[in-house]
């Protein structure tokens, strides 16, 4: 099969080596600190004329949590050093931490500044973070042996009250909505943060707030905490537990019918994270694939560190409206899906490796399963990010046959990548792939055991688009993503249909199967004749020559005709070929009649504004 878009772009933005955070501060790198390695702490420094401490759970894992206090100076008069004290309940401790100084005695924990953090100007913050095991909360919070809330160095201003209790309204599937009364304050009260199960999940000035994206059938716990005029934080509310209608898991189809919608995220393009909440989107798929991570020397690596993990986004560009910080320990795409998962629970992440691109390296990597497991378990799963990620996806193009370049592992060894996969990160990650469609006597899906790599993954996206496009510069047109053959098809088996006949015929689950659909579409030029099989002078005219996105085509040069299950479009001297809500709706009922296990898409930035084609998919699954 032809090649796709499926790629890293050159040109992208600058990156830093491969699985390393490098951020300089003040001349010094910040690093995560083992407990095992810190000494004690100096005597504590004296109390600040007025300062507090605040504790958020940035993100938690299920066996592990990242906590971020945030120590901010109040006064006027400029604080030279901190030191916060807390206590955890005897099943939660720290476990690593930085750009602070971490020590306990039992259940007592100290923080301490750096050399570098110590100094904060009158209104300055800073915050430092841990990684830590259990799940207790803190409290008895002290800063420079004060109350962290300041109440006693703030006589003329005192903390807020507690809220009323929240009162959960209009439950359904993917949503609650929260009532509670207001909290009382000497200066005023600014607003209020909203804390699902001890997450941070919105800020609100008023008393109600509406929590989207969650999952059917789950419990949730909810919790109000207010802020006054100063930023001071009072004690939280009284938590309500709140279960959500229907049945299922993160697994299932918001509408609750178990299938997939999944799409890729890249980490080039101007599509952001926010962006999948503004248009409606986040509240209709399932999955998300990030795209890409890199395959060299035999390991996972980081494929693009400024933009995964070291761009700051603005208030307006975040998904929660909250700016990075300069110190925070994590921020780019990374810390925005973190957010997304914080907002939308029921959305699981996979870290995509490959690509069109970055394909040639697995041919080393598969030369030490084990090793190359081990590699990419370590990258998921580093602290930093790891309750970003729920599984890996490997998107290798092609094992034991021609992509961009030609490998020659045998038919065995995408069998052995899985096996040693599924045996590194174990039963409860998820592990897919993204496979041809080559569904041709002798193609590409007969190259690789991809029926006996089926046991040790949870699904594969079939790449069921990019047949046919002007590669063949000079045609025949023909659709880039038939569903079905069809009279004066170019190739035989070059069809959705076929390419899952042969999966399902090589012992596939046919659950584990999802439909692939494109974002864009393939075109040529130079052509009179407006049904397929025209000729024509070259390719046409797009984000490059030959492809150009769905919500540019919808309206550039809209559809005209159907063929094989997909639209085409002949407009001037150009014939295009795209999936339209449409005929995305043929290929949904199409993929239920075969059980298969959902769809997913070819990316995000294709879609338009209002995320058209995610709509119908997940429309299409119901």
């Amino acid at each position: 099969m032809s090649t796709d878009i499926r790629r890293r772009r050159t040109g992208s933005p600058r990156s830093a080596s491969p699985g390393r955070r490098s951020r300089a501060v003040a001349g010094a790198t910040a690093l995560l600190v083992p407990l095992a390695a810190m000494v004690g702490l100096a005597t504590p420094a004296e109390a600040a004329a007025s300062a507090t401490a605040t504790y958020t759970k940035a993100s938690d894992w299920g066996s592990g949590f990242e906590g971020k206090w945030t120590v901010k100076n109040t006064g006027t008069t400029t604080l030279s050093t901190w030191t916060v004290e807390w206590d955890f309940p005897a099943n939660t401790k720290v476990t690593s931490a930085w750009d602070a100084t971490v020590t306990n005695s039992a259940n007592h924990w100290t923080a301490k500044n750096l050399g570098w953090n110590g100094t904060l100007a009158p209104g300055a913050s800073v915050s430092f973070g841990f990684n830590g095991s259990g799940s207790g909360a803190p409290s008895g919070c002290k800063l420079n042996g004060n109350p962290c809330d300041g109440g006693s160095t703030n006589p003329g201003d005192n903390a807020p009250s507690a809220p009323g209790k929240p009162t959960a309204s209009d439950i359904t599937n993917s949503s609650v909505k929260l009532s509670w009364a207001a909290a009382t304050d000497d200066k005023g009260i600014k607003n209020y943060d909203v804390k699902r199960d001890g997450a941070t999940v919105a800020t609100v000035t008023g008393t109600t707030y509406t929590n989207t994206g969650l999952t059917a059938g789950t419990d949730y716990s909810y919790s109000v905490v207010a802020r006054d005029t100063a930023d001071q934080t009072g004690p939280a509310s009284a938590a309500t537990t709140v279960r959500t209608t229907g049945g299922g898991g993160g697994g299932e189809n918001p509408g609750g019918n178990g299938k997939i919608n999944l799409g890729y995220f890249t980490n080039w393009g101007s599509y952001t994270v926010k962006n999948l909440v503004t248009s409606g989107s986040a509240e209709k798929i399932t999955h998300i694939n990030y795209a890409f991570g890199n395959v060299q020397n035999g390991k996972c690596t980081i494929g693009d560190a400024y933009e995964d993990y070291e761009k700051s986004y603005t208030a307006a560009q975040s998904v929660d409206g909250k700016a990075d910080a300069w110190d925070q320990p994590l921020r780019g795409h990374f810390n925005q899906l973190r957010k997304l998962k914080a907002q939308y629970p029921h959305i699981k992440i996979l870290w995509s490796f490959g690509g069109w691109t970055w394909s040639g390296g697995f041919g080393q990597a598969v030369q030490n399963p084990a090793a190359f497991a081990q590699s990419c378990y370590d990258l998921v799963e580093d602290p930093r990010w790891a309750d970003v990620f729920d599984g890996i996806d490997l998107d290798w193009e092609y094992p034991n046959a021609c992509g961009l370049t030609c490998d020659t592992s045998g038919p065995a060894a995408f069998k052995n990548m899985m096996q040693a996969m599924r045996a590194e990160f174990g039963p409860d990650n998820l592990l897919t792939a993204a496979i041809t469609a080559d569904g041709s006597d002798g193609g590409k899906l007969d190259a690789a055991d991809y029926g006996g790599a089926a046991p040790y993954i949870n699904w594969y996206d079939v790449m069921t688009y990019d047949y046919f496009g002007s590669w063949a510069a000079q045609g025949p047109t023909a659709p880039h993503s038939p569903l079905t053959s069809y009279p004066g098809i170019p190739a035989q088996g070059f069809n959705s249909a076929d390419a899952i006949a042969k999966l399902k015929a090589k012992g596939v689950p046919a659950s584990k199967l999802l439909l692939g659909i494109g974002f864009y579409g393939r075109g040529w030029t130079g052509v009179t004749q407006s049904a397929p099989g025209g000729t024509a002078t070259g390719p046409a005219a797009g984000i490059e020559p030959g492809n150009q996105y769905y919500k540019v085509l919808k309206t550039s040069c809209p559809a005209t005709g159907t063929v094989g299950g997909t639209a085409y479009a002949h407009c001037g001297n150009d014939w295009w070929s795209y999936d339209t809500p449409a005929t995305v709706g043929t290929k949904m009922a199409w993929a239920k009649s075969q059980g298969l296990g959902g769809a997913f898409f070819w990316e995000f930035n294709g879609d338009t504004a209002n995320g058209e084609l995610v709509t119908a998919i997940n429309s299409g699954l119901k």
